[in-house]
């Protein structure tokens, strides 16, 4: 999850001004980059419990002994509870430790890869020191929620006392789930709405070919991704398929709209998080926020607010594709060269578009509520996800082809999709995977997956 923005600016006052902060995002296609962002749990070698973040061998501890390879510390108060560097990227916290790159905006997968693994030899490097390990599943295989610890950031506070309010499983969003995530760039509003469109439709696709989580507590769930199955009942009001997004008339201004109605969290100020949770920006614009009364939003405001969406894809200045469990480190540049293949090349995005024009709202809601389970064999009409995997990474094999981003020994961005294929040409999820050596190798003892499966 995000940092606090900036609350400097002009105040806010007319809607026009929040549609604005989305346009802002419009960039032509030489200035198009991809971002990826991912995390992992931590875990203590030793009895392979979550790590807490206090103590010697804590989360503080990886922060501090980041800094060696020159990120720099972010405090919350007195609390390390975050790092940065020169080159746009950060490393946070998600509620329950879960230990997040947030990478560069970068010009190539070859980049992205690069720079995953660089920051899995850096922490690798400073987890042998600490007798921790990290894993890259979607959901905690063996921790119980009350035996994760918190972290000290001020948002999840309000966020530990809201969730509960609004659906039944938030709290283990929070602390128990971990993500890949893709951000891409988008030229206009009418670019905007065609990639939100297709890759909204389509993240029920990246659900079955990411889907790496199977166990809770220790035993098989009876679901491929436990992770996407705890977002069907987190928060009504900021998650799910948004089905205005393929309404005639959507852009920029429905989705302010949309998000206008989102309830608040909080409101930071002079480094402290102010309760507004269920309160209205509406209510803000207008300077009769209960939990800040005379005072207007300025844009870093906005920016806060729309990380508290959870929408299967998000729109900031930029597209973010959400759908995708944690994984090995092999699968963490997939989902971005997925993505770029379908977004970055006219041709691909037009064959992405045409295949799921004419999907409608009960289809694509009946995909993403089997998908959890399914997976791959998931039926859409006469054909499973699988087929479509299958159709949908040719198209984007053939826009990273044809984009021609070449690394140092000539290979072009197609090979990050062999990962992909492998899986749809299986028709089997990693999680399948997961249970068949949990009933073979592992002997029904999660256990092993701490060695078989850590970074």
């Amino acid at each position: 999850m995000s940092g606090p923005s900036s609350i400097e600016g002009p105040p806010i006052t007319e809607k026009r001004q929040l549609v604005a902060f989305h346009e802002d995002g419009n960039k032509p296609p030489s200035d198009w980059r991809v971002g990826t962002e991912h995390e992992k749990f931590v875990f203590r070698r030793a009895d392979l419990g979550r790590a807490t973040y206090d103590g010697p061998n804590g989360i503080r501890a990886i922060l501090e002994g980041m800094t060696r390879f020159g990120w720099k510390p972010v405090y919350e108060k007195d609390k390390l509870i975050a790092l940065s560097n020169d080159s746009r990227c950060s490393i946070t916290l998600e509620p329950g430790g879960q230990f997040e790159l947030s990478g560069a905006p970068l010009e190539t997968i070859h980049q992205t890869c690069e720079e995953v693994h660089e920051h899995l030899r850096q922490v690798r490097e400073v987890c042998d020191e600490l007798g921790l390990g990290m894993l890259g599943l979607g959901f905690d295989p063996r921790s119980r929620r009350e035996d994760v610890p918190w972290m000290p950031k001020g948002r999840y506070r309000i966020m530990r006392d809201y969730m509960p309010k609004k659906g039944r499983r938030g709290l283990d969003m929070m602390l128990r789930t971990c993500t890949v995530q893709a951000n891409l760039d988008y030229e206009s509003e009418h670019d905007m709405v065609r990639k939100f469109r297709m890759s909204l439709a389509l993240q029920p696709l990246a659900v079955a070919l990411f889907a790496n989580s199977p166990f809770v507590e220790g035993k098989p769930s009876g679901y491929l991704s436990e992770r996407s199955l705890v977002w069907t009942d987190t928060d009504p009001d900021r998650s799910g398929t948004l089905p205005f997004v393929f309404e005639d008339g959507f852009g920029f201004e429905r989705y302010v709209d949309y998000l206008l109605d989102v309830p608040m969290y909080f409101v930071y100020r002079d480094g402290a998080y102010i309760d507004a949770s269920g309160q209205s920006f509406r209510d803000f614009m207008q300077a009769r926020l209960p939990a800040l009364p005379g005072e207007l939003p300025r844009i870093g405001d906005w920016a806060d607010h729309v990380t508290t969406a959870f929408p299967e894809v998000r729109l900031k200045s930029y597209l973010e594709m959400r759908g995708a469990d944690g994984g090995p480190w092999r699968r963490l540049c997939a989902l971005p060269a997925l993505w770029v293949g379908l977004f970055y090349d006219g041709v691909a995005l037009n064959a992405a578009y045409d295949l799921i024009v004419d999907w409608t709202e009960e289809e694509r809601a009946a995909m993403l509520r089997d998908v959890p389970r399914l997976g791959l064999n998931t039926p859409h009409r006469s054909r499973t996800l699988r087929d479509i995997a299958l159709e949908v990474l040719e198209i984007a094999r053939e826009g990273l082809h044809r984009r021609a981003r070449r690394d140092l020994c000539g290979e072009d961005e197609t090979h990050h999709l062999d990962t992909l294929f492998s899986i749809a040409g299986s028709g089997r999820s990693p999680a399948e995977e997961l249970l068949q050596d949990f009933e073979t190798r592992w002997n029904g003892n999660i256990d092993p997956v701490f060695t078989d499966y850590a970074y």
